[in-house]
């Protein structure tokens, strides 16, 4: 049984949970929603469930038990990813969310605002609301000058957050529902790849004929659509040069002295060889043995995704050049889309899902589907005539002619 207690304005319930007393505040002043509440109460204890009052979590404690959650089923670069956009919503309240290197932090802030902005500013977890997030994420768009793509990454991540709460972090939200899931989406300007020709691909691999490494990591990239970091952890047991025309790449989960790594997708695949491709492959293999790794640093190391990108932008600048590993990835996804190839295809040998191929490269249809919308480009055919009858040859007598039959008549006069 539960009984209502009242203090000041605001009433309060008190009950019973395994002989020790509880109260709890109600947090309304308004008798009939507090006898509601308590109704819920007694009926919540006779059905054995848990009491459906709203909690109060602290913001820091939640948010540190939601990271220390995260680094167990995420990988440690995707957990600061989402660091950075949970400081930037709620600043670094608590330990996890805290700079520890204010260079790489600076680096990783999605245009920094030219003066303070507003961040979300809450005690405990279930304070947040709809209204709240709208308005961050509306400043957000106005002061910092943030795409809609970035915007709606914070409204996921706070989403996804207040959804790990409610199932497994022990938080209860008024009314029992998360209360960011009726924010609505900001609409994301779809914008045009840009990948390399192929008078580009032939200027890109002549500019870096004097570095034999960064030519053939390069030509990776293009001729098998690697992602960044699926270069840079190859191994030389990755490579099959005995399957297929020209040899595989084989793109699987790894464990090196500790630190695992996986594709993007957790998903292993194969990638087949192209003859351009094994041609950089050949020269760089007689030039260089490699060791624990395929494409290793001058000190024999595991290039770092972000030294690697600094290296091959320093390259490019001095030839004028400004082509990423991510417009050497679509160069690969759109020269098969313009070859023809199904986007079933080019999703498997890519690690993708068919639909963000269909968002990338459905628009560059191959010139052999040019045709196929003109279907006004010939006059309609009238239905051939009838055939002509069998005329006989001349060594043939015509048939006789047919006499008509004879009609009896019958006169009884």
């Amino acid at each position: 049984m539960a009984s209502l207690k009242k203090r000041g304005k605001k009433f309060y319930a008190q009950y019973y949970v395994n002989g020790d007393q509880r109260r709890v505040n109600l947090n309304t002043t308004s008798l009939q929603i507090a006898k509601e509440k308590i109704r819920q109460i007694e009926s919540a204890q006779f059905r054995q469930e848990d009491i459906p009052l709203p909690t109060k979590t602290p913001l820091p404690e939640i948010l540190e038990k939601y990271i220390f959650n995260r680094r167990a089923r995420s990988s440690e670069r995707n957990v600061q990813k989402q660091i950075t956009y949970l400081r930037g919503t709620f600043g670094p309240v608590c330990e996890s969310l805290k700079i520890k290197n204010k260079k790489i932090a600076q680096k990783a802030v999605k245009r920094p605002a030219a003066k303070k902005y507003p961040l979300i500013e809450i005690a405990y977890l279930e304070q947040i609301s709809a209204e709240r997030v709208a308005q961050f994420l509306a400043n957000t768009t106005q002061m910092k000058g943030v795409s809609p793509k970035t915007v709606n990454h914070y409204r996921q991540i706070l989403v996804t957050m207040c959804n790990w709460a409610m199932n497994e972090g022990g938080v209860k939200f008024p009314g029992g529902k998360n209360p960011l899931a009726n924010v609505t989406r900001y609409t994301e300007i779809e914008r045009t790849i840009s990948y390399l020709r192929r008078k580009d691909i032939e200027n890109q691999l002549e500019k870096l004929e004097d570095d034999l490494l960064l030519q053939t990591m390069v030509a990776v990239y293009i001729f098998a659509g690697l992602r960044r970091e699926e270069a840079l952890w190859l191994m030389p047991t990755d490579f099959d040069f005995t399957a297929g025309n020209y040899g595989v790449i084989r793109i699987q989960n790894k464990v090196f002295e500790g630190v695992s790594w996986h594709p993007k997708t957790h998903k292993n695949r194969t990638v087949p060889i192209s003859s351009e491709l094994r041609r950089y492959l050949d020269k760089y293999l007689e030039n260089v043995t490699p060791g624990t790794w395929f494409f290793s640093t001058p000190e024999g190391c595991r290039w770092d995704p972000d030294n690697f990108s600094a290296l091959l932008r320093d390259a490019n600048e001095k030839e004028e050049l400004t082509w990423t590993c991510l417009d050497y990835r679509h160069t690969f996804g759109s020269h098969l889309a313009s070859k023809g190839e199904s986007l079933y295809k080019i999703s498997a040998i890519m690690g993708n899902s068919p639909q963000i191929c269909q968002k990338h490269y459905a628009h560059l249809f191959p010139e052999s589907l040019y045709e196929s919308v003109e279907f006004f480009s010939t006059p309609p055919q009238s239905a051939p005539p009838p055939p002509a009858p069998p005329q006989p040859s001349a060594a043939e007598e015509p048939p006789a002619e047919k006499r008509s039959w004879l009609r009896l008549v019958v006169n009884n006069r």
